[in-house]
């Protein structure tokens, strides 16, 4: 069914009709209006065998979620930024145990200085912990991989985290195709976890485990991760087949088949550079974009096959590795290993910046022309970062840095681009 909606109430939605048992709530935006969608329809009865639990923290959130997978109850629980930073203990805990909780990442900066505007640097910060990560493109992909992430991460057991940008989705209306209750119970069987505490069978889950025994455990984790390389698309086929559309899966190329540029990227970006290379392409430029929609575990094979035939390739993130560069471009670049391409890394988008068409042409155009640095930040402002660079090597004691900025940059005002 067609609705116009908002893409948290679309994630509630879809994932109401998962059946989860367990839901633990902490609100932080951007992903607070999801879990207030949930609470409403199990306050209201729409959401039946559904205990809604309300925590002090998101630390709190991910220890409930934790004990009531581990009980046996389809679990899932929301976050973003400084809250996935407060789990982080217990995200670890999670997918070493080996429990399948699905977690919607609303993607969003992390401090300080404060900002709760979009970027990937929440998710990318917890890259090795050992959760699947799913991006999504639109609002009807971050519906339908949230179909699908309870799936994987009931079949594999192990932990799922679908990433989708915070305001840029979440609180944007947009067109979705709201599948029937039916459909979703006939693709996701009713949850029959491979562990469980059960007093007829005791066990114990947390052991203390010593050298003799733990890089066993973590190599399995990662064993899972690569099992997971061949279920993430099988999946997605399934889903298809029953739901009528592509929806996540690896990789998904756009205008790449004999494009010499390949742009890759994760996320709602992904929409904007496609309009973009359609443009460019009228003009006859060869350049298309590679969206990446599993960024663990990474799909190493499933990215070479993409753009070995490419001259150059364009690694667009909205994240970095302080002190080293991008962090998607390093996993590309060990993909692309031993392949004569010409690499570029361009960092985009930090603390909601927009990324406008103007720029990414003006952007591509340079890497065409293999004039684009290595590492850019593209629209960075310059003339406030050499302008503090200058007081501090005139003056000891210099100030805040990010006080500093906001007296150089001066009044702010709105601009559409």
């Amino acid at each position: 069914m067609l609705k116009q909606m908002e893409g948290s109430r679309a994630v509630a939605e879809a994932v109401a009709m998962c059946r989860p048992e367990v839901i633990c709530a902490y609100p932080i935006s951007p992903q607070t209006h999801i879990v207030e969608g949930l609470g409403e329809m199990v306050k209201s009865g729409a959401l039946t065998d559904c205990e809604f639990i309300n925590v002090e923290s998101e630390f709190a959130a991910m220890s409930v979620g934790i004990g009531s997978s581990a009980a046996g109850a389809r679990t899932y629980t929301a976050t973003a930024s400084q809250g996935l930073l407060f789990m982080a203990e217990a995200v670890y805990n999670a997918s070493g145990l080996g429990l399948p909780i699905v977690m919607t990442v609303a993607n969003r900066a992390i401090g300080a200085p404060i900002n709760i505007w979009n970027d990937h640097s929440d998710s990318m910060s917890q890259r090795d912990c050992g959760w699947i990560q799913l991006f999504a493109e639109s609002n009807q992909e971050a519906l339908d991989l949230h179909i699908q992430a309870f799936k994987l991460a009931e079949e594999l057991s192990m932990p799922v985290m679908v990433c989708m940008d915070g305001f840029i989705l979440t609180h944007a209306y947009e067109r979705v195709d709201m599948p029937e209750q039916a459909q979703v119970d006939a693709f996701l069987p009713p949850y029959e976890p491979r562990q469980v505490l059960d007093p007829a069978e005791p066990v114990s889950i947390g052991a203390m485990v010593g050298p003799e025994a733990f890089m066993e455990v973590r190599y399995l984790a990662h064993a899972k991760q690569l099992m997971a390389l061949d279920v993430i698309p099988r999946i997605a086929a399934e889903f298809k087949a029953q739901f009528g559309r592509d929806s996540g899966g690896l990789v998904r190329g756009y205008r790449t088949e004999d494009a010499k540029t390949i742009v890759v990227a994760l996320g709602s970006v992904v929409g904007t550079l496609k309009d973009t290379i359609d443009e460019m392409r009228a003009e006859g430029i060869s350049i298309g974009v590679l969206g990446v929609k599993s960024f663990r575990p990474f799909p190493l094979s499933a990215v070479r096959e993409a753009l070995q035939k490419a001259e150059r390739v364009v690694v667009l993130e909205k994240s970095f590795s302080v002190g080293l560069g991008g962090v998607v471009s390093t996993d590309v670049r060990l993909a692309l290993s031993g392949l004569h391409v010409h690499g570029y890394t361009v960092v985009a988008g930090l603390g909601g910046r927009s990324i406008t068409k103007a720029s990414l042409h003006r952007t591509l155009r340079e890497a065409i022309a293999d004039t684009l640095q290595p590492l850019t930040f593209m629209d960075l402002d310059w003339r406030i970062v050499n302008r503090q660079l200058e007081r501090e090597a005139q003056m000891r004691r210099s100030g805040p840095i990010a006080e500093n900025l906001l007296r150089d940059v001066g009044p702010v005002a709105a601009k559409v681009s």
